[in-house]
């Protein structure tokens, strides 16, 4: 194990030692190669660089209570990068060799795996480029498949507490019937600024309507959104809108809980007032539970139950079947051996 002071890395990018890589031409995949390299040699005219022909994952590796290193539903994130690769017309690398790829780069670098207790966890970033040149809009015909991994702390360095957002109102995240779905790089650039004043003027996140109509609730940057109201677990039905795996996995959960899980549309200025507690949920949070929200067209404070009792005890029982101290009754962990 790596001499780190894990309770205080943070969350951002710490070298490793090795990551993975795979190359796809005419749609027949290679053999994938660990290697020490951290740059990549690309054709100055590739399509990922040019048009936008990258699409990403996110996961982690957390060290259970037993000693047992437990990958948290890659099979889910397999699944996602197919999708969005399909939406860009890319090459998708098969489940299979996901799943492999993810597990060989991790066992190569054990090492860097925190260990338990530290609040820490290995950050897991599959990322598919395209790679021919091209100066015409067109979807490339070879790729690379890479995964890299990084330890890192929470998320907010205050973890599972209560944070302020904001209503955005001068900028769209995603465009209707665009590529909101997708986990592509293209969406997070679109939040860079709208997150970058959002947090000068003191917020944690920023919460976007819908584009069209600026009406339903879509999201918050880089995260999901959930309420509880009245025994019901609420989260937005939007096509612009990121199919979150931890969304998806804090629904199961809240039924578990007793609770009504509607995906429905949300109308802002019906429901924002009315809601018990609100949260923004992802991989890299897990939940962060929202205290207050500002509304800058009213000059409104919003004001929730934060930590609530429902987003406290779906935030433990996640990150309690993630550390193997809960029955992983929903088969969600896969245990990566000799490690």
């Amino acid at each position: 194990m790596k001499d780190i002071d894990w309770k205080n890395i943070g969350f951002g990018y710490i070298k490793t030692d090795f990551n993975i890589r795979c190359e796809c031409h005419d749609g027949k995949w290679g053999e994938p190669f660990l290697t020490e390299d951290e740059y990549l040699p690309m054709h100055i005219a590739a399509t990922s660089l040019h048009y936008g022909q990258e699409v990403f994952e996110g996961a982690k590796v957390f060290r259970g209570a037993d000693g047992k290193a437990r990958l948290f539903r890659i099979d889910e994130n397999a699944k996602r990068m197919k999708s969005s690769a399909e939406y860009l017309l890319m090459t998708p690398p098969p489940a299979g060799l996901f799943i492999e790829m993810c597990e060989k780069v991790v066992r190569a670098n054990a090492a860097y795996l925190p260990p338990y207790g530290t609040g820490a966890s290995l950050y897991v970033r599959p990322l598919l480029i395209g790679t021919t040149a091209e100066v015409g809009v067109k979807s490339a015909h070879d790729y690379m498949f890479l995964v890299f991994v990084t330890p890192v702390g929470p998320y907010f360095k205050n973890g599972f507490a209560p944070i302020d957002v904001v209503l955005e109102k001068r900028h769209d995240r995603a465009a209707p019937r665009g590529t909101g779905r997708a986990k592509v790089g293209g969406n997070y650039a679109a939040s860079i600024q709208a997150g970058a004043e959002a947090h000068a003027n003191g917020f944690s996140n920023e919460l976007y309507l819908d584009a069209a109509e600026q009406k339903y609730i879509d999201e918050f940057g880089a995260a999901n959104f959930f309420a509880i109201k009245n025994g019901c677990y609420i989260t937005p039905d939007s096509g612009s809108v990121l199919d979150s795996i931890t969304n998806k996995s804090l629904r199961v959960l809240a039924e578990d809980l007793g609770l009504k899980v509607e995906n429905r549309k949300v109308v802002y200025e019906d429901e924002i007032g009315t809601f018990e507690e609100v949260g923004a949920c992802g991989t890299a949070a897990v939940i962060s539970p929202v205290g207050r929200l500002y509304d800058p067209n009213k000059d409104v404070w919003y004001e929730y139950d934060a930590p609530g009792k429902y987003s406290t005890r779906m935030f433990h029982l996640l990150q309690d079947i993630q550390y193997g101290r809960a029955e992983d009754k929903h088969g969600w962990t896969r245990i990566i051996e000799g490690i």
